[in-house]
């Protein structure tokens, strides 16, 4: 069982990368124990501001930066982040176009029991609604280690949604395909396509190999990058599928489950089923418990499957 967390790995990235680039700064909204990002701060202090619980301030310094030719990365939780700095970020970040990075620490219901309030269901339509705004929510480790690196090779801006604690690996080191806003296809079923991003990809994965077992044949596509979303390979994967089912830590309107309807039925219309987090105050407890809740596991998304298949 995997025990490091993606956000530990962002670290390890930027630490390497910042020995050699005295223009890659970290900043942080009181969060760099959240974000594990102490070891970046101790170590190359001189390239790491703290802003202090001042997202819309910590937003701002990092365009200033970038507009001043540094590489800021900013990580403070994603449901803060993506909400009380939105003017910040529409603004000063996407119409100014700056080389800003995003990282939504603690995504999603990671936060658990502490509600709504650390909640992050809404960010991704929210940020993905900002022209010159990527969105990005990778699956496991080693595809934000790959990600986080080609993040540094350019100068758009982006928006990276992390969880808080460790997730199984999908992948390896010897077996990271990964292609920059290009999705990866696991499986080779042509039954059922289920799309998912982020935490949902493993569940997908482990629900695939279940209903393999079951005669249901299925592939699994992990679009980590969900602006901009790879239509092409989507729609590539979907032509043949009777069913497609999407899988994501998000509220029903505006995720992924949406965009994937609005391309598919412009271009492929087919019988789509989204499972997402309800359009509501979602019950309290950690991500498993949660997720068992509202069936956002293996057995839910083959039952959904199963339920679905005409």
């Amino acid at each position: 069982m995997n025990k490091i967390a993606n956000r530990k790995v962002i670290c390890d990235v930027l630490m390497e990368h910042a020995a050699q680039d005295e223009d890659i700064t970290v900043l942080c909204s009181d969060s760099r124990g959240s974000a594990s990002l102490s070891a970046f701060a101790d170590r190359f202090p001189e390239q790491f501001v703290e802003a202090g619980i001042a997202e819309q301030d910590l937003v701002g310094i990092a365009a200033g930066m970038a507009h001043s030719g540094k590489k800021p990365f900013v990580a403070s939780p994603a449901s803060f982040l993506s909400a009380r700095s939105y003017e910040q970020i529409k603004v000063d970040v996407a119409y100014s176009n700056m080389n800003v990075k995003l990282i939504g620490i603690s995504g999603g219901v990671s936060y658990g029991a502490l509600g709504m309030s650390h909640h992050s269901l809404q960010d991704i339509a929210a940020i993905a609604a900002l022209p010159n705004m990527r969105v990005y929510l990778p699956s496991d480790r080693h595809q934000t280690k790959v990600l986080t690196e080609a993040l540094l090779k350019d100068k758009q801006s982006a928006y990276i949604r992390i969880g808080r604690n460790p997730v199984e690996d999908i992948y390896s080191e010897d077996h990271m395909p990964f292609e920059m806003d290009r999705a990866t296809k696991i499986g080779t079923g042509k039954d059922v396509l289920l799309v998912a991003c982020g935490e949902m990809v493993k569940p997908a994965v482990d629900a695939m190999e279940l209903l393999e077992r079951n005669g249901i044949h299925a592939s699994v596509l992990d679009m980590y990058c969900l602006k901009p979303l790879d239509r092409t390979t989507l729609l590539e994967e979907a032509a043949d599928a009777k069913l497609v089912i999407t899988v994501e830590e998000h509220a029903p309107s505006g995720g992924l489950g949406s965009m994937v309807c609005q391309t598919l039925s412009a271009d492929n219309p087919k019988k789509i089923i989204v499972l997402s987090l309800p359009d509501e105050p979602v019950v309290t407890g950690n991500s498993a418990e949660v997720f068992d809740h509202y069936a956002l596991n293996a057995a839910g998304i083959a039952a959904a499957v199963k339920a679905n298949m005409a």
